[in-house]
């Protein structure tokens, strides 16, 4: 996983509320064994019409998912943040995230901002009015902006978690912090114990 400190990109508004991982990448897209190519299947049977907004040319290359309340909830399948990244997406803002979701997402690298209700609103319609506006995110300060709407909001992220972002460590990279006490441990187990390679 790559650092993260800030985001600056345009938005696309997803303007639905219980947003759910089925949603998200429906199951026909589950018998991938491999992490890539998911993006194709973000919101298959939404993309199906043309006036949805993946389809817009004017949201083409967002790298911002500003989307309505409950975004992420229903079944924990990493998948769907896969096919989040994968189409380009660096973060997702709603009023509010499902836990597992929200949880997934910043072991992988997509940054989670919620914002209280009025000012996912504002967003919402700030994007639509003008699909060529700038937010940043800024993990460091924990404030999202939209410096030409005259929105700035803080958002919540613990400590910890702000702290893997910047560092860009997943729970592989937190492990390999340790690797040389690792290695040293496993140097003094006896020879028919198990191994790690």
């Amino acid at each position: 996983m790559e650092p993260i400190r800030v985001i600056t990109g345009r938005a696309a508004p997803l303007d639905r509320s219980d947003v759910d991982t089925d949603q998200i990448i429906p199951s026909d897209w589950l018998k991938r064994v491999e992490r890539t190519g998911f993006g194709a299947g973000l919101f298959a049977e939404w993309r199906d019409d043309r006036s949805f907004v993946l389809n817009q040319p004017e949201h083409a290359g967002a790298t911002i998912l500003v989307a309505g309340p409950n975004f992420g909830t229903g079944s924990s399948r990493e998948h769907a943040l896969w096919a989040l990244t994968d189409y380009g997406f660096a973060a997702v803002v709603s009023p509010r995230f499902g836990d597992i979701f929200r949880n997934n997402a910043t072991k992988a690298g997509l940054v989670p901002v919620q914002v209280d209700a009025a000012i996912g609103r504002r967003l919402l319609d700030a994007v639509i009015a003008d699909p060529s506006l700038e937010l940043t995110i800024d993990v460091e300060r924990r404030v999202i902006s939209a410096p030409a709407a005259g929105i700035e909001a803080d958002f919540p992220l613990d400590d910890f978690t702000r702290y893997r972002l910047l560092e860009g460590l997943d729970d592989i990279g937190l492990t390999l912090r340790h690797a040389g006490d690792i290695a040293s441990y496993e140097g003094t187990r006896a020879a028919w114990l198990p191994v790690t390679s």
